[in-house]
C-alpha cells in the first residue's frame, strides 16, 4: 500500500504508540498535548541535535542534523536527529566526496536504555525511511541517552523490522478511524505528563460515561 502525504504520520508517533497506545492517539489523533520535567528536558536535549544547517567532517565521518525523511509505503514522515555518514566499502556516493559513505542514524533519547520502550523501533523506523529515500542498506545505527551520555548500537533485525510495519498498520487503523483507545494503568502512568488527561486512575475504576452520568444526576 502507498499512502497519500495527506495520510503520513509522525515517525516519533511510534515511541509514543509503544510506551502507551492511548498516550498516542490523545497526542496524534485528539491533538492534546500536557508538559513535565521530563518533556521539557527531552526537548532541551533536542535543540542541538535539530540544527539544520549545521555539518561537520571528521576524517572519514560526515555528521548531519535535522534531516527530513519520509516513506510512502510506511506512511511516515519525521526527522532525524543526528544522520553520520561512514565512509567505506559500503554506502552511497556523496557528492564533491570520494568514495562510499554509509548513512547511520542516530536518536537522542533524555533517559536510559530501556527494553519496555519504543525507542529502537523509531531508531528502526528512521532507517526504513532513508533506505528507500538513498536506495541502500542501512543495517545499524545508535540511540544516544543522555542520562548515561553514552551510544546504544541497535541492530535492523527482520523481526524489528517486522514490528516497525506490524506498529504502525495498527497506527493507521486507529487513525482512520478516530478511535482512541481504553487506558490499561501501569506503574508508567505516574511519569507520564498525559495523566491528567487521561485520568488513568478514572478509568481503572469505572468508564468514563458512568462517572459523567452520575456527575450529571448530582447536579442541582
Amino acid at each position: 500500500m502507498i499512502y497519500s502525504e495527506e495520510e503520513f504520520l509522525q515517525l516519533s508517533g511510534i515511541q509514543h504508540f509503544a510506551f502507551c497506545r492511548r498516550q498516542w492517539a490523545l497526542i496524534h489523533i485528539e491533538n492534546q498535548w500536557a508538559e513535565n520535567y521530563r518533556t521539557i528536558d527531552g526537548a532541551i536535549l533536542h535543540q542541538n541535535a535539530h540544527d539544520t544547517q549545521f555539518q561537520e567532517s571528521r576524517g572519514d565521518r560526515l555528521i548531519t542534523r535535522g534531516v527530513s525523511i519520509y516513506s510512502a509505503e510506511l506512511g511516515v514522515s519525521g526527522q532525524c536527529d543526528v544522520l553520520e555518514y561512514h565512509r567505506g566499502s559500503t554506502g552511497i556516493p556523496l557528492p564533491g566526496r570520494d568514495g562510499l559513505w554509509q548513512p547511520y542514524p542516530v536518536e537522542y533519547k533524555r533517559g536510559r536504555p530501556r527494553e519496555d520502550t519504543g525507542d529502537a523501533l523509531q531508531l528502526c523506523g528512521q532507517a526504513m525511511c532513508l533506505e528507500t529515500m538513498l536506495c541502500c542498506d542501512i543495517p545499524e545505527g545508535s540511540l544516544y541517552y543522555g542520562e548515561i551520555r553514552r551510544r546504544e548500537r541497535i541492530v535492523f533485525t527482520p523481526e524489528l523490522r517486522a514490528q516497525v510495519r506490524q506498529m504502525l498498520t495498527q497506527m493507521h487503523d486507529l487513525y482512520r478511524r478516530g478511535y482512541t483507545p481504553k487506558v490499561k494503568p501501569t506503574k508508567s502512568c505516574n511519569a507520564c505528563s498525559m495523566k491528567e488527561l487521561c485520568l488513568p486512575k478514572l478509568m481503572k475504576n469505572r468508564p468514563v460515561s458512568a462517572y459523567l452520568k452520575a456527575a450529571m444526576e448530582e447536579t442541582p
